[in-house]
């Protein structure tokens, strides 16, 4: 995606960052892919789980199209500024990251596929950024959502380092941290690439796998 607005390299003090609104912006009320009510409940027997990967339409692509996902929807977390909008984020204002929340069915799709995709799917090195995107919106994170979901980032990311390194990269750093509140972005962002199948994607992955099942 590309940002119009200066990108900034490192997080403000959360004293320096914009005020926000007490209510939710307006969204999209139908999944453009599923054709279902765009909602941000977890049905029961479901799971969610939190992703940073850049820019969230190609990331939100790759997890539409997994089988046992029911629901994808993209939004900000991780920062100050509540219900803040993508003018507001991109000034780098806000601290958010540009997220991807997925609802998943354990019995279809397990936490640990899922990871393999956030691994396998984008750099996780190249801290304030992702290829041309540059800001603290683009950078890698994992928000877990449980203690199995911890220790399950944790462990796949002790496994990717040395193989990225191996393979040329530098360290790590995404951030795992557990699951801040979750906003969701404007209609427009929601589905972007369904709706815009020629649109910018940004994302390419290191080509280095993610060993998951073998040991980890």
């Amino acid at each position: 995606m590309f940002n119009l607005l200066r990108p900034s390299a490192e997080k403000l003090p959360a004293d320096a960052t914009l005020p926000g609104r007490p209510d939710p912006i307006p969204t999209a009320d139908t999944h453009h892919v599923y054709g279902t009510p765009l909602s941000n409940e977890v049905p029961e027997g479901m799971e969610e789980a939190m992703f940073g990967m850049g820019c969230f339409w190609g990331v939100e692509r790759m997890f539409w199209q997994v089988p046992g996902v029911h629901m994808t929807l993209v939004g900000y977390a991780g920062g100050e500024t509540p219900n803040p909008t993508y003018q507001e984020v991109c000034s780098g204002r806000t601290n958010h990251n540009e997220v991807v929340r997925v609802i998943y069915d354990p019995k279809k799709v397990t936490y640990e596929d899922l990871l393999r995709i956030f691994w396998e799917g984008h750099d996780p090195t190249q801290g304030m950024r992702q290829g041309n995107d540059r800001g603290t919106q683009y950078r890698s994170g994992i928000y877990t959502h449980s203690e199995a979901q911890w220790k399950a980032a944790e462990a796949t990311r002790q496994a990717m380092e040395p193989r990225l390194r191996q393979a040329g990269y530098g360290a790590i750093t995404t951030e795992i941290l557990p699951a801040p509140a979750f906003f969701h972005a404007e209609d427009y962002h929601q589905q972007y690439l369904s709706k815009n199948p020629g649109g910018y994607c940004g994302l390419g992955g290191t080509g280095v796998s993610c060993p998951i099942g073998t040991g980890v």
